[in-house]
């Protein structure tokens, strides 16, 4: 497996993401861009994005926060994360970068597949994922694992051209119910083709090995299993033209 550090700037700012792929697999292969969680482009991150490689893809593992600007010396991902969450705007075209840099630099070594375009992300990479449907970008499906819902800045009807689904747990306390009912409403608004699952009594996190913080973080490995499964599934619909959850007047 090939892992390259990947040097790209957004509006002045310095970032550093993570190109993985299988070098044994010659065909082009799907692009698929990994948003990581609120601790960025660590080490589990980049396995992470291994074992999504492992899958058929070339990942790009996008770095949402700038090199350097980690969350180094802090436990508490609401207070780090904040700022960023408050810049919609930036935080979108760092997203939309992302996706720039993962085809422009698997196209430049002949990997991938730039007709096949997809997004997935975890926790905060989760809601950086919907924002980049929420933009209109052109990529067939995004899949946000356990990741923000909402947002001040909504799409509108026909904005978005991707399938989504998100993948959620009933009791995933750093987006409850309220933001779920929000989400749906969101996407049929948009007439979105969207789909969310929901495993019940999960909490927040719970792809995540290292989660272990009773009530707001847990692991969960059968819940990972299906819920991989299914992203992929999806994702593998999006690209062969089986959109679900479609407005009548616009399914495939």
């Amino acid at each position: 497996m090939a892992v390259e550090s990947i040097f790209y700037s957004v509006s002045g700012l310095s970032c550093r993401g993570a190109l993985v792929w299988d070098e044994s697999v010659k065909a082009p292969r799907p692009l698929l861009l990994m948003a990581p969680n609120w601790r960025g482009v660590i080490k589990p991150a980049i396995e992470t994005g291994h074992m999504l490689a492992q899958q058929g893809y070339v990942v790009f593992v996008a770095d949402m926060f700038g090199e350097g600007n980690g969350p180094v010396g802090t436990e508490n991902p609401m207070e780090f994360l904040r700022p960023f969450m408050s810049d919609v705007p930036g935080m979108r075209r760092r997203i939309a970068a992302a996706l720039d840099t993962l085809t422009r630099e698997s196209d430049r070594r002949a990997i991938g597949d730039i007709n096949r375009r997809a997004a997935m992300g975890f926790c905060f990479g989760g809601l950086n994922v919907l924002d980049l449907a929420r933009i209109g970008a052109d990529v067939q499906a995004v899949v946000s694992m356990h990741g923000t819902l909402t947002t001040p800045q909504p799409a509108k009807r026909g904005e978005i051209k991707a399938a989504v689904l998100a993948v959620h747990g009933a009791a995933d306390p750093i987006a409850p119910k309220a933001e779920r009912d929000a989400f749906e409403a969101e996407m049929t608004a948009a007439g979105a083709c969207w789909a969310l699952l929901t495993f019940g009594d999960l909490c927040h996190a719970f792809t995540d090995p290292q989660a272990n913080t009773p009530g707001v973080a847990v692991y969960d490995e059968p819940a990972t299993r299906h819920g991989y499964a299914l992203a992929h599934a999806f994702i593998a619909d999006a690209f062969a033209g089986r959109r679900h959850g479609c407005p009548q007047q616009t399914a495939a």
